[in-house]
């Protein structure tokens, strides 16, 4: 095939080149452990961690000691409301929130403290998929511990009031968590002016690469201690540093942070001249929020009666397009995304929902092809359906 169109760089990103050239001399050059201060080779890579924690609380609006690297996101997420619970449950804090809409790394890692005795809140959404900071704070208890919502949704966009829901805890004194795996680098985080306690990150997301994200801690909350060992991370997080990664990362979100604007208004573009397309056929239900300026930028999730999204994902692979069904953290299962029907869809729409999200190696050509492949897949699709009818 001489093209792929990638569209799913909400599941993970190619690497910037500039990225790779950053991280480059940290394989064979500057191969130093960082904790070996006492020689040249090790300070110096100790010196590329410093300068990028550093980079990295600039890009979004921290102190680089409110910085701690992990392995991804998902790690990030463990460690934030893991340790924010085992924290706090020796005051009696054991209840937590969180939506009905989160990434699993949140969900699964809730459904675990629940067998071990904390008590969990999922709130539910609206049909375009917003928390409302008013059922947030109805939630809270005397003994809650934290709140834990997604900045944005990584299958329908929503961008949440993620800043209103962190007044809300600070107000009622409980720590707050943000996910932010998808919103950063893809839209403004301060995270010292919005109020967060917690942000979790993953560098895949932003044209960095795999294996490495951050959690963002700030002052004066202690999270208890994710991972025995060693002292790296100011003792807080165990295991030599991934310098070569990690550069990656700080290198990413500073190219990220520095385009953001011209990137969103890109990405805006293609998604949406996508989004006109296919709401000119027939059976078409365009998911979450109705305002495309509080939906991702670059992220568009439709359903399209009659026509499974494994179907259609078939069709388009042939065409040379890339996109999903969903979280590629969920792919092969056989169930209906909960994100969908905890919105209000059907089991059976949302079996046939697709997600398309853009990235800067995307074209407007490239959004005239899925246009064009759509119209074709669907069309197929549902002629082959036993159950579709005009």
């Amino acid at each position: 095939m001489d093209h792929i169109i990638y569209a799913d760089n909400a599941a993970t990103t190619p690497v910037d080149a500039r990225v790779v050239e950053a991280m480059t001399p940290y394989f064979s050059q500057c191969y130093g452990n960082p904790s070996s201060i006492f020689y040249s080779v090790g300070a110096a890579a100790g010196e590329a961690l410093a300068a990028a924690r550093a980079s990295v609380a600039k890009s979004l609006g921290c102190e680089p000691a409110e910085v701690f690297f992990t392995s991804c996101g998902t790690e990030a997420d463990n460690w934030a409301i893991k340790g924010t619970a085992h924290r706090l449950a020796a005051k009696g804090k054991k209840h937590l929130i969180t939506s009905c809409i989160e990434h699993h790394a949140v969900l699964h890692s809730m459904r675990a403290l629940e067998k071990d005795g904390f008590s969990v809140t999922y709130l539910p959404v609206d049909s375009q998929g917003f928390v409302r900071p008013a059922d947030v704070e109805a939630a809270i208890r005397p003994d809650t511990a934290l709140v834990s919502i997604m900045f944005a949704n990584n299958e329908i966009g929503t961008v949440e009031p993620v800043q209103e829901i962190a007044a809300v805890c600070r107000r009622r004194g409980v720590w707050f968590h943000t996910d932010a795996v998808q919103a950063a680098g893809a839209l403004p985080i301060h995270f010292k002016d919005m109020g967060f306690d917690m942000l979790s990150l993953s560098a895949h997301k932003f044209n960095g690469p795999k294996g490495v994200g951050a959690l963002l801690v700030r002052r004066g909350v202690l999270p208890d201690i994710f991972m025995d060992g060693g002292g790296q991370e100011r003792g807080r997080r165990a295991g030599t540093e991934n310098v070569a990664g990690i550069v990656g990362l700080a290198k990413a979100l500073e190219l990220a942070v520095a385009s953001l604007p011209q990137k969103a208004e890109k990405l805006a573009a293609l998604r949406d001249a996508v989004q006109r397309h296919v709401q000119t056929m027939p059976h078409v239900h365009i998911n979450g929020p109705a305002d495309p300026a509080r939906r991702l930028p670059g992220l568009l999730n439709v359903s399209f009666e009659g026509a499974e999204s494994e179907s259609i994902l078939l069709f388009l692979d042939m065409a040379g397009i890339c996109a999903s069904s969903g979280s590629a953290c969920a792919s092969g299962s056989l169930d209906p995304s909960h994100v969908l029907l905890s919105i209000g869809l059907s089991h059976a729409v949302a079996n046939c929902s697709l997600r398309l999200s853009f990235g800067v190696q995307n074209t407007p050509e490239d959004a005239q092809a899925i246009c064009r492949a759509l119209t074709d897949s669907v069309a197929e699709v549902r002629r082959r359906s036993a159950i579709y009818s005009e």
